[in-house]
């Protein structure tokens, strides 16, 4: 084998032209770029299910750590809402069609929509940390299914990831565990 790099920028040229209509979606994807699509989707309804158990949390919480609860948890809805829109934009690249239909959003999402009593911060934050928890290691599932495959939507997980082990975090510390 030669270790010389030889990049055939003709045949790149002419694939690039034969397939205008596919935008990023190139030949150099390893996956199937429909279950790519459906993977998405569901990280989308899982994103915009924690925005909004945030924001319920954030306003209705009340008690003495009241300020300190509801500005962590308006800071994570604001994320959250952030990430569903990268995860709709890169659907949206890869010739798909995001779903945010309001009716399956809770059954497509890997986390649960909580609503405890407004004076149960102690409860607002565990199940903030378990549906964190939840992410995590769905979406390290994620990054493993797709590998080298799709670097794009790879990194973009990864760096859904590393906020969603923030808010984690965050989210110990107020507990204090």
């Amino acid at each position: 084998m030669s270790d010389d790099f030889v990049l055939d920028v003709e045949r790149i040229r002419m694939q690039a032209q034969q397939k205008m209509a596919d935008g990023p979606r190139t030949p150099g994807l390893g996956i199937d770029v429909d279950k790519v699509i459906n993977v998405l989707d569901d990280v989308l309804a899982t994103e915009i299910v924690c925005w909004t158990r945030y924001m319920r949390h954030a306003i209705s919480a009340s008690g003495i750590n009241r300020a300190q609860v509801t500005a962590e948890f308006t800071e994570h809805a604001h994320e959250e809402l952030q990430h569903a829109m990268w995860a709709a934009e890169r659907i949206s690249q890869l010739g798909g069609d995001p779903d945010f239909d309001p009716g399956t959003l809770a059954e497509r999402a890997h986390t649960d929509y909580t609503a405890p009593a407004p004076n149960d911060l102690e409860q607002m934050l565990r199940d903030n940390l378990l549906a964190e928890r939840i992410v995590i290691e769905s979406y390290q599932e994620i990054i493993r299914w797709i590998g080298d495959a799709d670097p794009t939507t790879r990194r973009l997980m990864e760096k859904i990831l590393a906020e969603e082990e923030e808010h984690a975090d965050d989210i110990v510390d107020l507990l204090g565990v």
